[in-house]
């Protein structure tokens, strides 16, 4: 087993527009995902880091594009956290316009990784995600998490009922089961995201 590529992550800034990230070279995966989804602690994981994301028992801690740097060329950026009430609607409209554009423009974008409580998957939010991602032909890999709080059966036919929807309506779209508690998946996510990165000799 190779070493955790994703273990070296580091915070490098956070941006409230895209002129504020870095410059749009390398490659980079980006993650996005209702608040209290599970965001912050599923990029904790996959990085081996306690406290790479801040986690918060608040819905929409995450309201900036946090980015972290793996290496000079290769980032993972944290979308802001989407369906929270308590923002004023002039912030939630000025991230839908910055999360509309950096999906549509955004060239060193390889994936999206859209994270969904496993008990409460494919909310509108999710789909338009999804329907984000399709129009601009990016790769949606959705992270069911939580899934630890469900039982074996129950997350088997979670899995099936959400791959069947992507197959049918967003067929960019891939799924699997994740718990940044149990540990379940995280080779799994971490062999993807590698893959995407293209990161030589990640597990």
């Amino acid at each position: 087993m190779a070493a955790n590529p994703f273990r070296q992550a580091q915070f490098l800034t956070s941006a409230h527009r895209l002129d504020q990230l870095p410059p749009d070279q390398g490659a980079e995966v980006a993650f996005a995902g209702r608040s209290n989804a599970g965001k912050s602690s599923a990029l904790n994981a996959i990085c081996d880091q306690h406290g790479l994301a801040r986690t918060s028992k608040t819905p929409g801690r995450t309201q900036q594009l946090n980015v972290f740097l793996l290496d000079d060329t290769h980032r993972l950026i944290d979308l802001p956290g989407y369906g929270y009430a308590k923002v004023p609607e002039a912030l939630r409209a000025h991230w839908r316009g910055v999360m509309d554009a950096y999906l549509r423009t955004r060239e060193s974008l390889k994936g999206l990784v859209l994270v969904m409580d496993a008990r409460h998957p494919l909310k509108e939010f999710d789909c338009d995600m999804l329907t984000f991602g399709a129009a601009s032909g990016r790769r949606c890999h959705c992270l069911l998490t939580k899934a630890d709080k469900l039982s074996r059966s129950e997350g088997a036919r979670t899995l099936v009922a959400v791959r069947k929807t992507l197959a049918a309506e967003f067929p960019n779209g891939t799924a699997q089961l994740f718990s940044s508690t149990a540990k379940t998946g995280l080779d799994e996510a971490r062999s993807l995201f590698a893959d995407w990165l293209e990161l030589r000799g990640a597990a």
